[in-house]
C-alpha cells in the first residue's frame, strides 16, 4: 500500500421528488457536499479540500437556459461550504464524472491536490416545471464570479448532415447502433424485442430496490415492450422506459484523497475504497464516419487498459455500473468488456438511466458513489464503472476496489487515444445519389405514430449516405419497422440539407 495511491473516502446522493423551485442547483450541491462531508466522519477533512470539481450541467448548452446557472458553480459551492480551494470544470458529456475522478487520480498521486471534492446534479423536473408554470427561478444563478480551470474543448457532438437528419439527438442515434446490433446477430424481431425487454426489466429489479431511483419499480419484460399506459414509442424498437430520463431532480457527489491523507485525518480504513485502474478515449468523433455501428473499439481499450492497471481480471470482478442511457449502450458495452448481457453479477448498480434516471451529464457520478457504498458496505470486493458522453463516442473506464493492489498508481498511463485515431474511416458524401445498402436504420415515432425514417448506408464506391424516408411515405416506414433492411438497397437522392432514401 502506497501513500500516494488514490483512494474515494466519502460519497453522497440525494433525490427530491417536490419540484420545488426555491431550491436552485447550486442548493443541491451544497447539500450533497455537505452529506459526503458527513459519511466520511472526519472533521479534518473539509479543511484538506483543496481542489473542488463540478460536473457541468446540461443546462448550460442550452442557449436560453444558460443563464440560470452561476459563472461557476465550483466557485459559488466554495463560498457555501468556506474552501478556498482551486475549481475546475470540463465539457459536457456523461463520460465526464468518470473521466474527472480518473484525471484527478493523477493530480493526487503526483501531490499536486490532497483531497479532492467532485460534485455534480441535475433539477430538470424543476426547471421544466418551473419554465412551464412561469415560476421565478432567477435566484438559481447567484454566486459563482470566479471561473473555473476548464479542461479539455468543446466541440460540436455531431457534423452538419448528421444534424439536418435528425442524428443530434440521442434518441434517433442509439437507435441507430439498435438496427446494425440486430442484424449483426441475427437476430428476428421477435428475439430482438425479447432481449430488449429482458435486459431493461434486470435492470429495473435493480432501481425497485434503490431509494435513490427516480422510478423505484420493477417492470417485467412484457411491461417493458407494452405500448400502453403511456410507454409510447420513442424511436423505434425503443418505448419510452428504454430512454433515459431526463425530467430528474438529483446530485451526487464523492470525495476523494490519498492513503496517506487519509491516515493523517485519521479516516476509518473501513470507508477506503481505492481506484485501482481507469482509462479514458474516444471512438470516431462522428458516427456517420464509423465504419462499424454496433461495436465500441474505445470502450474495448479503456476497458482493457483500466483491468490491466488494477492488475485483476474480468473474472474477479463482482458489480458493474455500465452507461445505459439506451440499450444499446449496454450491449456495445458488453461486448467490448466481454461481459455476457445475462451475467449473474449485472450490468448496474443503480438501475441504470432509464429507471434510475439520467441527470444530464451526472449519471455516472451516482454509478461511482453507488459503486462505492456497496463495496464499502461488502456487496463485492471490486468493481466497475463505464460512462459514455454523446453518441457511443467518449468514454472513461473505473476500476474500484477495497483491495489496494500491488502497483501505486501509474503517473503515466498509455496513449490509447493515438491507436484509435489511426482506424480508417468512412467518407460521408453529403449529396449521395445513386443505388445505396442500409447499414442501420430507425423510425421516429410522433404522438400520431410513425414520423420519418433515419437511413444510414454505403453507395457503391464505398462513401457512406445519411438519408431520410420521403415525408409521408408510409410504405418505407412500415418496411423499416417489420423488416431487418439492412444490406437492402434502394435509392439515395441528394436535397436541400435533407437527402432522401426510396425502396
Amino acid at each position: 500500500m502506497n501513500d500516494s495511491q488514490p483512494i474515494l473516502v466519502a460519497h453522497a446522493q440525494h433525490t427530491w421528488r417536490d419540484r420545488d423551485a426555491s431550491r436552485s442547483p447550486l442548493d443541491a450541491l451544497e447539500i450533497v457536499s455537505r452529506s459526503a462531508l458527513a459519511n466520511a466522519a472526519c472533521r479534518g477533512l473539509l479543511q484538506s479540500i483543496d481542489t473542488v470539481v463540478t460536473v457541468p450541467s446540461l443546462a448550460t448548452q442550452v442557449p436560453d437556459l444558460a443563464g440560470l446557472t452561476p459563472v461557476n458553480t465550483g466557485s459559488a459551492l466554495c463560498q457555501r461550504l468556506g474552501l478556498q480551494a482551486e475549481t475546475f470544470s470540463t465539457d459536457v458529456g456523461g463520460n465526464t464524472p468518470q473521466l474527472m475522478v480518473n484525471y484527478f487520480a493523477d493530480r493526487l498521486a503526483a501531490g499536486t491536490s490532497k483531497a479532492v471534492l467532485v460534485a455534480g446534479g441535475e433539477l430538470f423536473a424543476t426547471l421544466f416545471a418551473a419554465l412551464s408554470s412561469g415560476q421565478d427561478i432567477s435566484h438559481w444563478q447567484l454566486g459563482g464570479d470566479q471561473p473555473a480551470v476548464q479542461l479539455g474543448s468543446p466541440r460540436e457532438p455531431a457534423n452538419a448532415i448528421e444534424q439536418a437528419h435528425g442524428m443530434f439527438e440521442p434518441i434517433n442515434t442509439y437507435p441507430l447502433f439498435e438496427s446494425a446490433l440486430r442484424h449483426a446477430r441475427g437476430w428476428d424481431r421477435e428475439t430482438h424485442l425479447q432481449r430488449l425487454g429482458q435486459l431493461v426489466s434486470g435492470m429495473s429489479a435493480v432501481a425497485a430496490q434503490n431509494p435513490c431511483a427516480w422510478r423505484q419499480e420493477f417492470l417485467t419484460p412484457e411491461q417493458v415492450l407494452d405500448t400502453s399506459a403511456g410507454n409510447r414509442m420513442i424511436t423505434w424498437p425503443y418505448t419510452k422506459v428504454m430512454n433515459a430520463i431526463l425530467a430528474v431532480d438529483m446530485a451526487a457527489a464523492v470525495i476523494m484523497t490519498t492513503v496517506g491523507e487519509a491516515r493523517r485525518l485519521g479516516i476509518d480504513s473501513e470507508q477506503w475504497v481505492y481506484l485501482r485502474g481507469g482509462a479514458e478515449a474516444n471512438d470516431i468523433w462522428n458516427v456517420s464516419e464509423r465504419p462499424v455501428l454496433h461495436e465500441s473499439p474505445a470502450i474495448a481499450a479503456c476497458a482493457g487498459a483500466a483491468l490491466h492497471m488494477s492488475g485483476l481480471s474480468l473474472d474477479a470482478l463482482d458489480r458493474f455500473d455500465l452507461y445505459s442511457c439506451f440499450p444499446s449502450a449496454v450491449q456495445v458495452a458488453c461486448e467490448a468488456i466481454g461481459l455476457a448481457l445475462d451475467d449473474p453479477r449485472g450490468v448496474t448498480v443503480t438501475g441504470g438511466l432509464t429507471l434510475f434516471g439520467g441527470p444530464g451529464n451526472n449519471y455516472s457520478l451516482h454509478g461511482i458513489a453507488e459503486m462505492v457504498a456497496q463495496l464499502q458496505a461488502g456487496n463485492g470486493r471490486h468493481g466497475m464503472v463505464t460512462a459514455n458522453g454523446n453518441y457511443l463516442t467518449k468514454h472513461a473506464v473505473g476500476v474500484y476496489s477495497r483491495d489496494p493492489g500491488d502497483s501505486p498508481w501509474p503517473l503515466a498511463r498509455p496513449d490509447l487515444q493515438t491507436t484509435l485515431d489511426a482506424a480508417p474511416r468512412l467518407r460521408v458524401d453529403a449529396a449521395a445519389n445513386g443505388v445505396g445498402t442500409i447499414d442501420a436504420c430507425a423510425v421516429a415515432f410522433d404522438r400520431e405514430g410513425p414520423g420519418r425514417g433515419i437511413v444510414l448506408g454505403r453507395m457503391g464506391d464505398g462513401s457512406r449516405f445519411v438519408a431520410n424516408t420521403p415525408r409521408g411515405d408510409a410504405a418505407a416506414l412500415e418496411r423499416l419497422l417489420a423488416d431487418d433492411p439492412v444490406g437492402e438497397q434502394g435509392r439515395v437522392t441528394p436535397g436541400d440539407r435533407v437527402n432522401s432514401f426510396e425502396f
